[in-house]
């Protein structure tokens, strides 16, 4: 199964396969390539700093004061979108933002106080829509790495026209290391990361219609699985609906 061309949809329908694809990593790291004593996860993952996402409780008791709009206050209150939409003429969803805010990593742990030990991204066209969120993504590479997490990282996108040559260009230089110029006929990059001193990058560039090679993925120093990339990729495809498939096959 070639690398398609993902650029020739939207991010919702890249965002769709990346979930599927991400399940199929999952399961193919639990039921035939990771030992016993690990395990993988599809997750919301930040790293160290706590989850990605927040959720915020409300409570009320007696002596709260009552929401804006209730009995005793004068405010009117917030008025809801969908009853009342705001009077502008033009109104722009932000999609990226939308996709970004639901990706999964693919998390690998240990049985042993289930640790995160290594993390697998799929880098999505949202990473890198802005500079903001390409240097968020960038961002949590390197900290991923400097707190001892290995990392795979698959990109199947070409990189921005002004920026770093490719994500693991923008990765490598911020952990103060040389520039990296993937070929000119193989502008994707798949990258494996082994966060043990010295830390080690383990690059293999790709191109649209290439095959995906197995990567390794680190789960200890000096030590790492394939991961089936190939074969996870063609029974992702697999369930993309037909209409789709003609367009990024054709």
């Amino acid at each position: 199964m070639p690398v398609h061309e993902w650029s020739r949809v939207s991010a919702g329908i890249f965002h769709d396969f990346h979930v599927a694809w991400t399940i199929e990593l999952r399961n193919a790291l639990n039921e035939r390539v990771l030992p016993a004593e690990y395990y993988a996860m599809a997750e919301q993952f930040a790293g160290p700093f706590g989850p990605d996402v927040l959720t915020l409780q409300a409570t009320t008791g007696e002596d709260d004061e009552p929401p804006p709009g209730s009995a005793g206050s004068e405010a009117t209150g917030p008025i809801a979108v969908a009853e009342s939409p705001p009077r502008v003429r033009f109104t722009a969803v932000a999609e990226h933002d939308a996709y970004l805010a639901k990706q999964r990593s693919v998390v690998i742990r240990h049985q042993s106080g289930d640790r995160v030990v290594a993390l697998i991204e799929i880098v999505s066209p949202g990473n890198k829509s802005s500079r903001r969120d390409f240097k968020a993504f960038v961002n949590k590479a390197v900290t991923t790495l400097r707190h001892g997490y290995h990392l795979l990282i698959l990109d199947l996108h070409p990189p921005r026209r002004r920026g770093p040559a490719s994500v693991h260009d923008a990765i490598w230089q911020a952990l103060g290391e040389p520039p990296y110029e993937p070929p000119a006929d193989a502008p994707l990059t798949l990258v494996a990361y082994s966060a043990s001193p010295p830390k080690t990058a383990f690059i293999e560039p790709v191109s649209v219609g290439g095959v995906l090679p197995d990567m390794p993925l680190f789960l200890e120093p000096g030590f790492y699985v394939n991961v089936p990339l190939e074969a996870t990729y063609l029974a992702a495809w697999r369930g993309m609906p037909k209409r789709w498939q003609r367009v990024l096959e054709a």
